[in-house]
């Protein structure tokens, strides 16, 4: 089990947080990261038991109940992040929407259509990217929904990239409709040999995946300087990730697409190039 303090390393896609944003960003991203990675952790790692996880992340639920009614939270994680709730006016229930989406992992394991993974989605991912806008200060509807769109868009990515490594925790994420109507069935996937029809259901994922990415991507311009970078040098990653998936022709299996020391100069110099762009629909993306 996860416990109170402990920490596990992680390989992550998105630089969030990272060196690219001022200064001042960066110790209250990194507090609220550090919250939603050690929830997400409760629900994912070590060996508790169902029971354990749900009341691990009930607990979390009782320290954002205890901020929302200015009771002091017990655990320093949450004590570090009252004043930053306070400042950036965040909306608690942010924080709420991602313990329901983590407790949800516990227990769910299969998703029937598109819309069941989309609405997990919203509670998983796009409470992050909301935070951040409030961080920055910037939290208009049309920014707020171009947020969600990036957001929906990474998450999904991640299932992609790790539909391999999910199956081993008896997870699928690939909606069962979809497995239905493109000839693959849950032996297959369990079998871990990509064929064809596999490859279909992939390619369609990603292609949709990446339309997603692109809607929200004029973000990244719509944001000043900085920050602007950050959001578009994320965005770039996600879509660097997918043409790595297309390149291995979505076979999960043999090889996990993971971005590497070389890629990043070449992101980092597409998101600068990229904020240069005279219009919406140049952000980098392929």
């Amino acid at each position: 089990m996860i416990t109170p303090g402990q920490t596990v390393q992680h390989y992550e896609n998105f630089p969030v947080g990272s060196l690219l944003l001022p200064k001042a960003f960066r110790r209250p991203i990194a507090i609220v990261y550090h919250i939603a990675r050690y929830a997400d952790d409760l629900a994912d790692e070590g060996d508790a038991t169902q029971a354990e996880r749900i009341a691990a992340l009930n607990e979390c639920s009782n320290e954002i109940a205890r901020i929302a009614n200015g009771t002091p939270p017990i655990t320093a994680r949450f004590q570090a992040l009252v004043p930053i709730a306070q400042q950036y006016q965040i909306p608690l229930q942010l924080f709420e929407d991602l313990f329901s989406a983590f407790r949800q992992d516990v227990v769910k394991t299969r998703y029937a259509n598109f819309g069941e993974v989309i609405d997990y989605c919203r509670r998983s991912a796009n409470p992050v990217g909301r935070i951040l806008l409030h961080i920055f200060g910037y939290t208009d509807a049309k920014m707020l929904a171009q947020s969600d769109g990036i957001c929906t868009a990474l998450q999904l990515v991640n299932f992609w990239q790790d539909v391999a490594i999910d199956l081993k925790k008896d997870r699928i994420y690939l909606p069962q409709d979809e497995l239905e109507k493109y000839g693959v069935n849950e032996a297959q996937l369990f079998a871990g040999h990509s064929n064809p029809a596999f490859s279909r259901l992939m390619a369609f994922q990603c292609n949709r995946t990446r339309k997603m990415l692109r809607a929200g991507s004029p973000l990244g311009r719509a944001l000043p300087g900085r920050i602007g970078l950050e959001i578009r040098t994320i965005v770039l990653s996600a879509d660097r990730i997918l043409t790595k998936l297309q390149q291995v022709n979505y076979d999960v299996y043999s090889a996990r697409p993971t971005l590497g020391t070389l890629d990043w100069p070449i992101i980092l110099y597409q998101a600068i190039k990229a904020g240069f762009a005279s219009t919406p629909t140049q952000t980098g993306c392929h």
